[in-house]
């Protein structure tokens, strides 16, 4: 499974960003799919994630509300929408894909807010 994110970039507080993550690859092996955020000197942490079969969500408390997470399946795509951004969203977005054994991640899009 190959992913690749885009739509990073540059906004200003209060402003919105939408992430996409392409799946390619043995995407049916796919459970589900998830955004992750690291800055420097921390931890790698979930923003939100989805899963393929029921199509279920979940956040991370401090984007709850703001953000949304979403798939097109025919395009084999995820979509994180951010509204509302804070300076503190700043950060590294990742999108991963967990399959059987094996959880892939991207390269990373760069998300910055500016106050």
């Amino acid at each position: 499974v190959r992913l690749v994110e885009s739509g990073g970039g540059l906004v200003q507080a209060g402003g919105s960003l939408r992430l996409s993550c392409a799946a390619s690859g043995s995407t049916f092996s796919i459970n589900a799919m998830g955004w992750y955020r690291q800055v420097p000197g921390k931890q790698r942490e979930l923003v939100a994630f989805i899963t393929s079969l029921s199509g279920s969500t979940n956040y991370a408390d401090s984007v709850k509300g703001r953000f949304t997470i979403s798939r097109d399946n025919a395009k084999n795509t995820m979509y994180l929408q951010m509204n509302s951004l804070k300076p503190e969203d700043t950060a590294l977005y990742y999108c991963n894909a967990r399959t059987i054994p094996v959880t892939y991640w991207g390269q990373g899009t760069q998300v910055t807010v500016s106050s």
